[in-house]
């Protein structure tokens, strides 16, 4: 969508942003992501906010209301969510400013072991049952092998989404952002979907499926399970890919079907590439 600098907002909706943080001095639109309408780090009478909005009447706005109601229920790898506004016709959430850098995670990268650090954490919250989010056996209803749709059921918190842009390194450590689309189920999920963006950064898959190991909750797990994550990977990769054939999207619809293929075989060793 595109992206509006904050000083564009209606005066009511500013308005609202300095009742909360006191005076505004300066407003700097970021360019990263996709699915604000703003996303600003403003520098304010009680220091810096990161501002992210999107017009109430968007069909996306529900996501960004999940992202504030499980806030409070993420661990310290997340940024903080200060405030969350609902005025004027935007939805507003004002975060915890961090300054890093996206994650690297290409083979050798040092940022392993503090994404590997991050995602533990994460592994030991419990999704809140008072919250409406998706459930990993519908997400993936449509993509995994018949029968094995139990193996998705679970009660762990998941983000889902690990690619680099929704991990930043700031203050030597992995910080989880991102959390539009919050998930319950099976705790080795999310070691399963760090390993097809580790093959992204050009891990080979026999690898990538060796750091997932490194988490008692994939390394523990039914094989079967395993390969229906596989499968699901690889359905829904290339339900992508034919639907926007970009070269990115190829890409990993190919190495989700490698992913699946290792899987099957069962070939899941104990340990994992290491930093250097």
């Amino acid at each position: 969508m595109s992206r509006m600098p904050f000083d564009q907002l209606p005066a009511d909706v500013r308005q609202a942003v300095t009742d909360k943080t006191g005076a505004v001095h300066r407003a700097v639109t970021m360019t990263g992501g996709m699915n604000s309408g703003v996303a600003s780090v403003l520098e304010t009478e009680s220091g810096s906010v990161f501002v992210k909005g999107i017009a109430s009447d968007h069909p996306q706005v529900a996501a960004q209301r999940r992202e504030a109601e499980i806030a409070p229920h993420l661990p310290t790898s997340c940024p903080r969510l200060y405030w969350h506004l609902e005025v004027g016709g935007w939805s507003l959430l004002g975060y915890e400013v961090l300054s890093g850098r996206h994650a690297d995670y290409r083979p050798g990268s040092t940022d392993l072991v503090l994404v590997e650090a991050a995602l533990t954490e994460l592994q030991r919250v419990t999704a809140p049952a008072d919250i409406e989010i998706k459930d990993a056996v519908d997400r993936w209803a449509d993509y995994a092998p018949p029968g094995t749709l139990q193996h998705f059921s679970g009660n762990t918190l998941l983000h889902t989404d690990f690619a680099p842009h929704n991990v930043l390194i700031a203050d030597r450590r992995a910080r989880l952002i991102d959390w539009a689309w919050p998930t319950r189920g099976a705790a080795w999920i999310d070691p399963g979907a760090l390993a097809l963006r580790l093959m992204e950064a050009g891990h080979p898959a026999e690898d990538a499926i060796v750091f997932a190991g490194r988490f008692p909750s994939w390394r523990n797990t039914d094989p079967e399970a395993l390969a229906a994550f596989g499968s699901a990977s690889a359905a829904l990769w290339r339900e992508i890919a034919e639907e926007d054939p970009t070269p990115w999207k190829q890409r990993m619809a190919e190495r989700a079907a490698a992913f699946r293929l290792i899987l099957h075989r069962g070939s899941t060793p104990a340990v994992g590439p290491t930093s250097s």
